[in-house]
């Protein structure tokens, strides 16, 4: 064995010396050397994917190294692992000799004379070269047209940054966060379409947390995950949006965490996005939410009235739509909540303007905002939520920030955090500071507790319906 290891040795040094060392690191790295019988190497590589893209990119290198120290004679044959672990077994594997394709047969672990299908990568794109992977982002999301103010400005100076110099700044990974509707995907689109202007030559990825599991089931399905691993460790900017959708999902999270340790050791950029901070997600493990929190996490907030008039000019100019002034200051005004509503409530307005023909003014804009004011008007902070609990359950709000431990105090205790969280979705430990000054933990163990006993408890769930009316929910 020894022999063996110190053949394979010196092949991988004469390989490092004729090609880049990423390259080397992704390609050459993980293969191991198995046997030698006379002048036949034999050895391991990952996956077919692995087998597939050396034999078409790298082949004649190999087979001069191999004929350097093994003679005219060398032979090559590739040992390629299957994916179909079970039971704490090894992965099963099947020999393949260079060049001669044969199609693996995975039942009987024998082969056939007809070629090993090509490997798919999971966007359904013609063959695996990493110039023919789509990038899968949306041409009209740029930095130009991302409204920039004091609620996104850290978000978007760190995401021009980090397209600026992919994978070189402290930023990896780079989260963004934030409620509803305030622009997350637009910027990490952004940041992806500026790399691709700025370095051609580098592959960007976009995916939604959803697609991204949906396409490892189908992976497990076909028994090509290790395939699945490979393609996404390909990828030079990993943009993956909502990845709060990994909660509960164990076996996305365990691949998820092999390919963002891989990427990230080889300097590849990473950017996430979610509707809450790391931690605040519930059902992710820990070992996950600790590499989300080694770069940067910045958080798009709701905009301020400024801002909504510049998000609402920008509206009008691209749709070519002129409005008075005062309307203009009547919406921005008026509609706080999110981006979406603002340009809902233009579109809203022109849609009537021209059914209608009628002139957009002020009364018209007014008519038209009953219908989005009338569903926010009314709404909570975490302190008015205390203040309604306290007065459901007829204890004092200074019992339930206090350290008081009789039932029915940490019971109006619990229902405040359950409800704060559920109608203003601030994170966790926003609301623990805000009720009595609880850390997040606290916090979340009342919302599973709420969760767990209304279903079973017959006054738990009366407590819930009747505070669900008082909040009109």
């Amino acid at each position: 064995m020894n022999q063996v290891v110190a053949l394979w040795d010196e092949c991988l040094l004469f390989i490092k010396d004729n090609i880049d060392e990423e390259a080397f690191n992704t390609w050459f790295k993980p293969l191991k050397p198995i046997a030698l019988q006379g002048n036949t190497l034999k050895i391991q590589v990952p996956s077919k994917f692995y087998y597939e893209w050396i034999e078409e990119h790298y082949l004649p290198l190999l087979k001069m190294a191999l004929v350097k120290y093994l003679g005219k004679e060398a032979r090559l044959i590739y040992s390629i692992k299957l994916s179909q672990k079970k039971n704490n077994k090894k992965d099963p594997t099947v020999d393949v000799p260079s060049i001669n394709k044969p199609r693996i047969d995975t039942k009987n672990k024998k082969t056939t004379d007809k070629y090993i299908p090509e490997i798919k990568n999971p966007f359904a794109l013609p063959g695996l070269r990493k110039n023919h992977i789509d990038s899968q982002l949306n041409p009209n999301y740029t930095f130009d047209n991302f409204i920039e103010g004091n609620s996104n400005r850290l978000a978007k100076n760190a995401a021009m940054a980090v397209s600026n110099k992919p994978g070189g700044t402290s930023f990896n990974p780079l989260f963004i966060y934030g409620d509803v509707g305030l622009g997350k995907t637009h910027l990490i689109n952004a940041i992806g379409v500026e790399v691709k202007r700025r370095f051609p030559e580098k592959t960007v990825l976009y995916v939604s947390t959803e697609k991204f599991v949906q396409q490892f089931t189908t992976s497990v399905h076909r028994n090509n995950r290790n395939d699945f691993i490979h393609f996404y460790q390909m990828i030079d900017v990993l943009i993956v949006d909502d990845i709060q959708f990994l909660s509960g999902k164990p076996g996305s999270q365990e691949v998820f965490f092999q390919i963002f340790n891989h990427l990230h050791q080889n300097k590849k950029q990473i950017i996430l996005s979610a509707d809450r901070t790391p931690v605040d997600m519930q059902d992710v493990e820990q070992r996950l939410l600790s590499r989300f929190k080694w770069g940067l996490s910045a958080e798009l907030q709701k905009p301020d009235y400024e801002t909504r008039k510049k998000i609402i000019l920008n509206k009008l100019y691209q749709d070519g739509v002129k409005l008075p002034e005062e309307v203009i200051e009547f919406i921005a005004k008026n509609i706080k909540t999110n981006i979406r509503e603002l340009e809902g409530v233009i579109i809203s307005l022109i849609a009537h303007a021209s059914f209608d023909h009628k002139e957009i003014n002020l009364e018209l804009s007014k008519e038209i905002l009953q219908n989005y004011v009338k569903n926010t008007q009314k709404i909570y902070s975490i302190d008015m939520i205390q203040e309604v609990v306290s007065k459901y359950f007829n204890v004092d709000i200074s019992d339930i920030q206090s350290k008081s431990r009789k039932r029915e105090i940490v019971q109006a205790r619990q229902f405040a955090m359950y409800f704060a969280k559920k109608i203003t979705n601030k994170p966790y430990a926003e609301i623990g500071k805000n009720i009595g000054n609880r850390n997040h933990a606290t916090v979340l163990h009342a919302c599973k507790t709420i969760d767990g006993l209304k279903s079973i408890d017959k006054d738990f769930m009366r407590f819930y319906k009747d505070l669900e009316l008082q909040f009109s929910l």
